[in-house]
């Protein structure tokens, strides 16, 4: 049956996109709108023939219309309970519900579960939301609802992270459901304490699981710089498989003090784990490093929000790997990321390239990584594979 929602009428060929089943319709392709919609309303959007296409929250700004649906629904409790119930079942599906080693996962990653601006992370008990689309803000409390019924999860609390992602976020940001104190989550066993308020992101960078397990591979007996290394989680991982030398660099003495705490609750206090309050340039710069480490992370935050700003945000990512690489003793290993959505694969592997080539040195791409699957790529929506990573063998 029809829905009495407003309508999104696209110019004449735009509907290609949505016909491939792209969850984004931009300002661009769009030729008029029927009513007069709030921000975060539910707009069903047609062909400039008059064909229903798809139903979406609509927002200002370039991605105008996010798809939630490409059939007619009235967007309810059930719809959403629906959506939020299958991706529990995949979470099921890949491991993490009732896993006493790894009690911390991406429950809900935006377009990867059909919900699209809004993320949403489980910490041991503890779901944080995080929201960068008005009408999933506007439904958080749903949301929150939703999590604490669910008897699988266990939830005892919800808080709502969204103050800093929205500008018409007239809130701050809080519990919707439960309390909860600092918690502390395990990750293949290590622990890791959680800053669900001040943190960055929703409070750890969950999205660099597989490629810390890979770091612990690699470690034993070698000196390891983490640079960039917000609360410690490769700094953690190094110590653990046994490596003689970590040395953890961040700008935030907030971060470095976390990454410290981090470090004595798994149980490394000896000297030969060192702390950096430094800028990574800086770092790299200060020390007058060459050829010192044996293996080095780069995990920078993303240098670029907006495709306005790759073209610095390249250089960015070429100056710091050359700092890197020139850093690294020969047979060195580089395990260096992007978290830039805008910057492509390719971008990447050429900032990297033009970093070596610069060194003059050799290298040898050993992998290629991605996010993990609690991170899910939506095959349509390839915007949503946004972390890339190489480690690289430097001779």
């Amino acid at each position: 049956m029809p829905n009495d929602f407003p309508r999104v009428i696209l110019k004449s060929g735009r509907e290609r996109a949505l016909r491939r089943y792209h969850l984004w319709v931009f300002s661009g392709a769009i030729q008029s709108i029927s009513g007069k919609p709030d921000e975060g309303d539910l707009v069903e959007v047609f062909s400039a023939s008059g064909d229903y296409l798809a139903t979406g929250h609509i927002q200002s700004g370039s991605i105008m219309v996010r798809i939630v649906s490409f059939e007619r629904t009235e967007g309810g409790q059930d719809f959403w309970r629906t959506k939020i119930e299958q991706a529990l079942a995949l979470r099921k599906t890949l491991g993490f519900i009732d896993n006493q080693h790894t009690n911390v996962f991406r429950l809900i990653h935006g377009e990867g579960d059909g919900m699209p601006g809004l993320i949403a992370d489980y910490y041991n008990g503890v779901v944080v939301l995080q929201a960068h689309d008005t009408g999933m803000w506007r439904r958080r409390q749903l949301f929150a609802d939703i999590f604490g019924s669910l008897p699988t999860l266990k939830v005892q609390a919800v808080y709502d992270k969204s103050e800093n992602t929205l500008n018409s976020a007239s809130e701050h940001d809080g519990f919707l459901f439960g309390k909860a104190d600092d918690g502390e989550v395990s990750e293949y066993g290590h622990r890791f304490i959680i800053d669900y308020r001040e943190g960055q992101k929703t409070g750890f960078f969950i999205d660099q699981r597989e490629s810390r397990r890979l770091l612990g591979d690699y470690a034993p007996g070698k000196k390891v710089a983490n640079v960039f290394g917000y609360t410690g989680g490769f700094s953690v991982v190094a110590a653990a498989a046994g490596a003689s030398q970590v040395d953890t660099v961040d700008v935030s003495a907030k971060a470095i003090e976390l990454a410290r705490k981090n470090m004595i609750l798994n149980g490394f206090t000896d000297e030969s784990h060192h702390y950096y309050t430094l800028d990574a340039f800086a770092f790299f710069q200060q020390q007058q490093l060459q050829q010192q480490y044996d293996i080095i992370v780069l995990d920078p935050p993303a240098f670029a929000k907006h495709r306005d700003a790759l073209p610095n945000a390249l250089k960015a990512y070429r100056r710091i790997n050359e700092a890197a690489i020139a850093a690294l003793a020969p047979g060195g290993l580089l395990f260096t990321f992007s978290c830039s959505q805008v910057v492509t694969p390719e971008d990447f592997r050429t900032a990297v390239f033009t970093a070596a080539l610069a060194n003059g040195r050799q290298c040898r791409v050993l992998h290629r990584l991605n996010q993990p699957p609690d991170h899910p790529i939506n095959l349509y929506h390839p915007e949503g594979e946004y972390l890339k990573g190489l480690v690289l063998q430097v001779g």
